[in-house]
């Protein structure tokens, strides 16, 4: 029995000596794969994390480009056709202008102001110089693309929009006196509107700890209403052009107008689509809305002209178009197609009736009608987001549990139509206040109006030593 229990145990000794060894290296083995595996999940979420940042960053250069050509050519050569042939060259230079000096202003100042970490009115000077804003993104605004890329789509905001304002007072403004009234006001009225929407902390922000969350997808408050009711406030100050409303003064090229429009409306999926901030289905939401707003606003308009006038005009069917560009604006990234045409529509008709109903009755010259338009649009636009918008298109409200709550009034929110109104009235004040002040400080400095003599020959000649077209008779011709 000694013997065969040694043995025994003998045996089972050499059992585990040749068991172990493989036994760690069956657990090496695993461990060795366990980890390989953890490598390659690691290396292709990097993968899909760079192929995500490469399309969002793709599609917002694109944005920033597309909204870009809005300024020029199209707001160019949409302003420019409006105008009589004399004034061509200087209502496009106008737009060209605000390209080159809103962007030094940005780079030096502007971003900083708009979107540098500050208080609920105006953003700080962190920026200043574009300082810290590179490859890196900034999480809170947009965190697949660098800030950089972020910081040039909204710069192309901020050209557009004091470029809108130039067609209240076409024909008539000093150019000294435009450039130095729209770079005081990119800064004083501009920047804070657009910090107290977009900014973080902001007053209206939606999403970044507003006090009063107002739903602005792409400027329907910060672009529209701003520079719209600025555009009123221009016209009223500067007075009527000579010969207004007596001597005719119809456009001098529909054609330009047209072609402006159409390149309007194609930049505008940059402008409302690319405020996703990235390559998404709410970029493709809001590119849809977009569409079919314009579509029905170019048929409000044109139906209601119709019906006043007898026809349909082109410049009606152009300028309704870009009535519900302007209202869907603040809009397309909270609502449906379906309701997305009907806020077109309703835009076409009440830009309409602001155009030639109330200019008309109470005679003020806003020459391109960049009141009737933008601020009405913007204003009509910017309160029908706070009735059609909807979570199933843009979960932005949220409980302190998660939930998804409602967005507007037919989503359960009520109180959202508060939220709008407080933006709009605050865009209202703001640019009617400040554009005021900028307009007499400019006054005071270099005066406003070119006199009535150069007024009359006209501003290419008078403040360019230009034209925009020169006829040039043969010598059978003229025998």
């Amino acid at each position: 029995m000694g013997k065969t229990r040694v043995a025994r145990f003998v045996a089972l000794i050499l059992l585990l000596l040749f068991i172990l060894p493989i036994s760690l290296l069956a657990q090496s083995s695993a461990a060795a794969g366990t980890n390989s595996d953890s490598a390659r999940i690691a290396k292709l979420e990097q993968q899909v994390a760079q192929a995500q940042s490469s399309g969002d960053n793709a599609w917002m250069l694109t944005s920033a480009a597309l909204v870009l050509m809005m300024t020029g050519p199209g707001l160019a050569l949409f302003y420019g056709g409006l105008v009589r042939k004399k004034n061509v060259l200087s209502t496009m230079m106008q737009s060209f202008a605000m390209m080159a000096l809103i962007t030094v202003i940005w780079g030096i100042i502007g971003y900083s102001l708009c979107f540098g970490s500050g208080n609920s009115f105006i953003g700080g000077l962190h920026h200043v110089f574009l300082r810290g804003v590179g490859a890196a993104p900034e999480a809170d605004y947009a965190a697949t693309i660098p800030q950089q890329t972020f910081m040039i789509y909204q710069l192309m905001f901020a050209i557009i929009t004091p470029a809108l304002i130039t067609g209240a007072f076409a024909e008539r403004m000093k150019f000294s006196a435009m450039t130095l009234f729209l770079v005081l006001w990119s800064i004083i009225v501009y920047a804070p509107m657009a910090h107290m929407v977009w900014g973080k902390g902001g007053l209206l922000n939606a999403s970044l700890g507003g006090r009063f969350p107002c739903l602005d997808f792409a400027g329907g408050t910060v672009v529209h209403v701003s520079s719209g009711v600025s555009a009123l406030v221009c016209a009223l100050y500067l007075g009527r052009r000579v010969g207004y409303p007596r001597e005719p003064m119809p456009p001098h090229s529909v054609v330009l107008s047209l072609i402006g429009a159409c390149m309007l409306w194609v930049g505008w999926f940059g402008f409302n689509a690319g405020s996703a901030l990235a390559s998404s289905s709410l970029a493709t939401s809001a590119f849809v809305a977009t569409h079919f707003a314009a579509a029905a606003a170019a048929i409000g308009w044109g139906a209601a002209e119709w019906i006043a006038m007898g026809r349909p005009s082109v410049l009606g069917a152009i300028s309704g178009a870009v009535a519900g560009l302007v209202a869907i604006t603040p809009a397309s990234g909270f609502v449906t197609p379906m309701p997305a045409l009907l806020i077109g529509l309703l835009a076409g008709v009440a830009c309409y009736f602001m155009v030639a109903k109330v200019k008309a009755a109470f005679g003020y010259d806003d020459s391109l009608d960049a009141f009737g338009v933008h601020g009405a649009g913007g204003t009509l636009g910017a309160l029908l987001t706070g009735v059609f918008a909807t979570s199933a298109v843009n979960p932005i409200f949220k409980d302190a549990k998660g939930n998804v709550l409602g967005s507007g009034m037919m989503d359960g929110n009520y109180f959202q139509i508060v939220n709008q109104l407080v933006g709009v009235l605050i865009a209202w004040v703001l640019a009617a206040v400040g554009t005021l002040l900028i307009l007499k400080v400019v006054d005071m400095l270099v005066g406003l109006r070119v006199s009535e003599g150069h007024e009359i020959e006209g501003l290419d000649i008078t403040q360019h030593g230009e034209e925009g077209y020169y006829w040039e008779a043969s010598e059978s011709s003229l025998r």
